[in-house]
């Protein structure tokens, strides 16, 4: 999910209030709620969701059921039910509403064409060559795009040998990921086998990312749902923006050190993750004694090997081979993974994702932990150090098989 400063986003919910039972608009003020009867159906602007006011609903014409059939699909939409018995109601403009975008079923559009591509695909692997090469050239030939890869790839003798690379090699953009800032310059993306192409995508792009599209080629992935075969008419719907997009969304984690925390200094290490921020026990022997906070509240001190935190997205990666349960990418949560806790009270956990965690290590623990975001990073979290956790406004657009 992903957070949005104003109400913009959601269905219009004013007039609405004022929606008596034929559909008329009450004269009365905007604020006054109409209360809702048994059988009152409350419609949203097309394409957004339609909610039934009472189990005892009269019985239902086909288009009106079929509408039923595609009622909310989040449960952030904002409820057209505003009262709460006789006394109780929600009060308006409250500080603590957080609009997170509905992630279910964005369409994409473009609003200009989009001219660049970033081809990412698998490394050391000589199967994806010729798909790679024959998506390149069909990026620079048919779809008149300018096409960027990463500069390591011109390092692998499998692929520079090839002559069918010859061809194309001088017509790509390289860049290098230590000193090249890609955001804004890239306007689609697509990935060529296995998830991991994505995880190296999402940390390509710290901000706002470009609409990526991911292909397995064996192996079918959790996050690469195409097959290469057809790619030409799959790429292209796209382009021509038809495509229905999720929206998956991504932890910010921010580690400060004990000492940039007293000088007040800016953190070194601030991370977007696509699948976990995972702290465990690293090399030592003993168990950690992890405390965990959220929104500043201490909810337990885990001791065991360590702690999983994973968006929907990564529920199906580490956190689900250490127990925990597998989650839409549409729902917008942040779950808490402990692996093998010590203490059997300490399940998996699945808290909204407008929360912040903190997690340090214990006063008390004999031993120090370790981060790593989506396996990359790696490093030591000591005492007096803690690890911010919050879900992020720049989520990875991936599109799905619709």
């Amino acid at each position: 999910g992903m957070m949005g400063g104003s109400n913009e986003e959601g269905p219009v919910v004013k007039d609405l209030e004022r929606l008596d039972l034929n559909g008329h608009v009450s004269d009365g003020d905007v604020s006054e709620v109409v209360e809702l009867r048994e059988g009152a159906r409350v419609r949203y602007e097309e394409d957004a969701p339609v909610r039934i006011g009472a189990e005892s609903a009269p019985a239902l014409g086909h288009a009106e059921s079929e509408a039923i059939k595609r009622r909310t699909r989040s449960l952030n939409a904002p409820s057209p039910i505003q009262q709460f018995g006789p006394c109780g109601r929600i009060m308006k403009n409250s500080a603590m509403v957080m609009t997170i975008q509905d992630p279910a079923s964005q369409r994409l559009t473009w609003y200009k064409p989009p001219l660049t591509v970033l081809v990412i695909k698998k490394v050391r692997d000589a199967m994806v060559i010729p798909p790679f090469i024959q998506l390149v050239k069909w990026f620079i030939n048919h779809k008149r795009m300018v096409v960027f890869v990463e500069g390591a790839i011109m390092d692998d003798p499998v692929l520079t040998r090839n002559p069918e690379f010859g061809h194309i090699q001088e017509k790509l953009m390289t860049f290098d990921e230590k000193k090249d800032d890609l955001t804004d310059k890239i306007d689609f993306v697509v990935c060529l086998g296995g998830d991991g192409t994505l995880l190296y995508a999402s940390s390509l792009f710290q901000q706002s990312v470009p609409p990526i599209m991911a292909f397995h080629l064996g192996s079918l992935g959790f996050l690469t749902p195409f097959k290469f075969e057809d790619f030409e008419s799959q790429v292209t719907h796209v382009l021509e923006g038809h495509a229905a997009l999720t929206l998956r969304s991504r932890l910010r984690c921010i580690l400060m050190k004990k000492e940039e925390e007293e000088t007040s200094a800016k953190p070194n290490t601030n991370q977007l993750v696509l699948n976990e921020v995972v702290i465990d026990r690293g090399p030592s022997p003993y168990l950690s004694n992890i405390d965990l906070y959220l929104d500043g509240k201490l909810i337990t001190s885990v001791q065991g090997d360590g702690l999983i935190v994973s968006t929907p997205t990564g529920s199906t990666a580490y956190a689900v081979a250490a127990g925990a349960s597998m989650i839409h990418p549409s729902v917008p949560a942040v779950m808490v993974t402990p692996i093998c806790p010590h203490s059997l009270s300490f399940r998996p956990i699945v808290v909204p994702a407008g929360v912040e965690l903190k997690i340090s290590v214990s006063p008390d623990s004999r031993n120090t932990a370790w981060v790593s975001f989506d396996g990359r990073m790696r490093q030591e979290l000591c005492h007096g150090d803690s690890l911010r956790v919050t879900t992020s406004i720049y989520p990875i657009p991936s599109r799905y098989r619709s």
